[in-house]
């Protein structure tokens, strides 16, 4: 027999630069090492009591739901969007499993295989794995570090614009940057997307976490509707991150359509979980200003700490919970292994994700890392105080290597 094969397609799809050093927190973990994870956006925060009290209140069949989502909750979502001046309706939204196949499904509508997307790297890790299995090309325009990783100038999208591109696909507030894109800058793409017959492709999962009074605007406020497809998912706004329900909304009828087909082929999103979401849009505005302030207080802790570290290269997000900077190491995939594997400070040790993963460019972001800032104060603080020994440490023992 001769031997089997692995398609192309799979082998192109790269592990998650996120999740693939977790076998290095293991074995870390089974020597009796506390590992603080600020590797992943795992919200710590309580899931609202009221998603949990709807799911067992349920009673009846636990059926398909319609392909698009329970009626209930794109109607939920449609209100939602209206407070922040989104003027979608219910039957403009498809609910999804998770943000993620709401990416897939966007990726898919608009770009077949050997098309380009624009993308503003650093990036949400897996839209490369989403491209991928899709043998979609992503075209990077690169945001810096230095200036707090803000828009590029539209002249940079235009130097890479081809006959193959297709849209423009960002987050915003940004993950793993935390930038949050200015009303004219945002104005500025969607007026190129236009000129040049693109999409946008508007990734609004942080919408809510804002930061020193800013506000996070959507494309849809500049119209040009026709051109804006939103992903949008409710993991980060309600700490449901198991429940895998987000959305696609679209004005575009011709999208909408064709990405509902794309959702029939999975038949339909958990229907306990969206029964349960369904009560998350019942949450007043309490809820969303103590989650910030709960996350405005960690991002200062971290800033606090690492502004302390000689070298670093950093400015203070504006919005989500991530937190990326430049340290002055050459591999921060090295250096996360290492701090896994050889330093700990009392049995306890930290791990943040290295950023080259959020990069289409080669060799950019090879010493930049991302932290998730997703626990509470006094372990955040003690984790970015190890993760300022484990640097300092670190970078004498390479200077020892090489003399």
């Amino acid at each position: 027999m001769g031997d089997l094969m692995i398609s192309r397609r799979a082998q192109a799809v790269p592990a998650s630069p996120i999740r693939k050093l977790i076998p290095y927190s293991d074995e870390a973990e089974s020597k009796g090492i506390h590992v603080y994870h600020l590797n992943i956006g795992q919200p710590d925060l309580e899931t609202p009591k009221i998603y949990f009290d709807r799911i067992r209140s349920f009673k009846g069949t636990d059926a398909y739901t319609n392909s698009a989502g329970l009626m209930e909750l794109r109607e939920k979502f449609a209100k939602y969007y209206k407070k922040w001046q989104i003027p979608f309706e219910k039957d403009e939204v498809i609910v999804t499993e998770g943000g993620s196949e709401a990416a897939i499904f966007a990726i898919a509508a608009v770009a077949d295989p050997g098309d380009e997307i624009i993308v503003i790297e650093p990036f949400y890790a897996n839209y490369k794995a989403f491209a991928a299995m899709l043998n979609v090309k992503l075209i990077p325009v690169t945001s810096r570090t230095e200036n707090g990783y803000e828009m590029p100038p539209i002249s940079d999208f235009e130097k890479v614009l081809t006959s193959k591109t297709k849209a423009i696909l960002f987050p915003n507030p940004g993950n793993p940057t935390g930038a949050v894109y200015t009303p004219e800058k945002l104005n500025e793409i969607v007026n190129f997307a236009v000129k040049h017959d693109l999409y946008v492709i508007s990734d609004e999962v942080y919408r809510e976490i804002t930061f020193d009074g800013l506000k996070a605007h959507s494309t849809m406020e500049f119209g040009n509707y026709n051109n804006l497809i939103v992903i949008d998912s409710l993991s980060k706004r309600f700490n449901v991150c198991g429940a895998r329900i987000g959305a696609l909304a679209t004005k575009n009828k011709a999208i909408f359509n064709n990405v509902l087909k794309m959702a029939m082929m999975r038949l339909s999103p958990n229907r306990l979980s969206q029964y349960g979401a369904v009560g998350l849009f019942e949450l007043d505005d309490s809820y969303y200003k103590a989650m910030v302030d709960e996350y405005q207080k960690r991002r200062d802790i971290v800033y606090d700490e690492l502004s302390k570290v000689p070298g670093i290269v950093l400015s203070k997000p504006q919005g989500a919970f991530y937190f990326a900077a430049k340290i002055p190491v050459n591999d921060a995939e090295e250096f996360v292994k290492w701090m896994l594997t050889s330093f700990s400070v009392s049995g306890k040790t930290t791990m943040v994700a290295p950023l080259s993963g959020f990069y289409v460019t080669p060799d950019l972001g090879k010493d930049e890392i991302r932290i998730a800032y997703v626990l509470k104060e006094k372990e955040l603080r003690q984790a970015c105080q190890i993760l300022k020994m484990g640097i300092s440490a670190y970078k004498s023992e390479r200077k020892r290597v090489e003399v």
